[in-house]
């Protein structure tokens, strides 16, 4: 290395030591911020690593916990060949053998007196339910209730020092908010996926009555029904549920709301409270509102009415179309559903109906929702 070389790199070094004192000098504000910002710094979200990596451990330490895995069983009948198979009096008998069947899920501690949520899917039709904690430990499951409605039910397990998951507030997520979810997936043991919020709000899929989805693209496969969809903070967005296609790019939960509100109405009356009005009706598509001439292209067009429910004495029928309910205009069948299903029974629903050119209006006492579900 020459001489000449070496006062380049010197000359150099200085000048930049000069240019950064100047900067200093003339911006004196930069300096305070130079100095509060450490290597160690951590944001409120994730770790930041010096090299750019983040790391959302803390989050899943804080929810992990709080997953459980379930496994299911129960017994089928199967039938085998047999060379009585065909005779009239012992063919049943000879042919039909019961099958056991095993399915997984996993599951999201809610309490720590070991009340647990899944999915309803999960656990339906099962004649034994077992729970796999995060720390190994097992423990049979009670059942306490479902709601088929919203593909949600309530377990109950007795065992000690249990961690329940902090609850989210589902309704401030928003699109393309990260997100982790965690499961059992095809019973592989418990993992973790990250993605982000990519919809909320999401309805119409045909998957449950009440849809009200959070949509993401963080993978969700076989076994992670019923787990838990968190926030970077590990707060419980959603209960996990499904996914369409084979990517699991596109997978959807249950907002932490609504599963907070079944699971209350399951602990307090064994099913959840529904308004109901017992109308059966259809949208109005601009195919049907060419059929029937009218103007009305948003409605629900009445087909039957429930003989002693809530709208049998309201003079309205078939053919009749619903365009308002308490003033809001109907848009989708879904939406007004879940409009009606938010009355306490009892209480009063105002009907604005289009009948033949001519608008009226009509109240109903909300009645209570028919429900399959119940204590166990």
């Amino acid at each position: 290395m020459t001489d000449s070389f070496t006062k380049k790199i010197a000359t150099s070094a200085m000048l930049g030591l000069a240019i950064a004192l100047i900067t200093i000098i003339i911006f004196p504000s930069l300096q305070d911020k130079i100095l509060v910002r450490t290597d160690n710094q951590v944001n409120d979200e994730s770790t930041q690593f010096g090299n750019g990596y983040t790391s959302y451990s803390q989050a899943v330490s804080r929810a992990a916990p709080s997953v459980v895995n379930i496994y299911t069983r129960k017994v089928a009948l199967g039938r085998i060949d047999h060379p009585l198979s065909k005779h009239p009096l012992f063919g049943r008998l000879v042919t039909q053998i019961k099958i056991p069947q095993t399915s997984l899920g996993s599951g999201v501690i809610m309490r720590a007196d070991g009340i647990i949520m899944t999915n309803h899917h999960v656990i339906a039709d099962a004649d034994k339910i077992l729970t796999m904690l995060y720390d190994g430990r097992t423990a049979p499951v009670k059942l306490v209730g479902s709601d088929p409605d919203t593909d949600l039910a309530v377990l109950k397990i007795d065992i000690d020092n249990l961690q329940p998951i902090s609850i989210g507030k589902s309704e401030s997520a928003e699109v393309g908010d990260v997100v982790l979810a965690i499961g059992n997936p095809h019973g592989i043991g418990q993992t973790v996926t990250q993605g982000i919020i990519s919809a909320t709000g999401r309805a119409g899929l045909g998957l449950n009555t009440f849809e009200n989805f959070l949509q993401t693209d963080a993978g969700i496969s076989v076994g992670n029904s019923g787990g838990a969809l968190v926030d970077l903070d590990g707060n419980l967005l959603g209960i996990n549920t499904a996914s369409i296609g084979n990517t699991g790019s596109i997978s959807f939960a249950i907002p932490s709301t609504t599963a907070m509100h079944v699971l209350n109405e399951i602990l307090q009356h064994g099913f959840v409270i529904r308004g109901w009005l017992g109308l059966d009706a259809i949208p109005v598509t601009a195919r049907l509102a060419r059929q029937l001439k009218t103007p009305i292209r948003h409605g629900l067009l009445i087909r039957a009415i429930a003989v002693n429910g809530p709208s049998d004495n309201l003079n309205l029928f078939p053919g009749d179309i619903v365009i308002k309910i308490n003033g809001v205009s109907v848009l989708d069948p879904q939406t007004s559903m879940t409009q009606i299903s938010k009355v306490q029974p009892g209480k009063p629903i105002t009907l604005s109906i289009w009948r033949r050119g001519a608008t009226f209006k009509v109240t109903a006492i909300a009645g209570t929702r028919p429900s399959i579900s119940g204590i166990k």
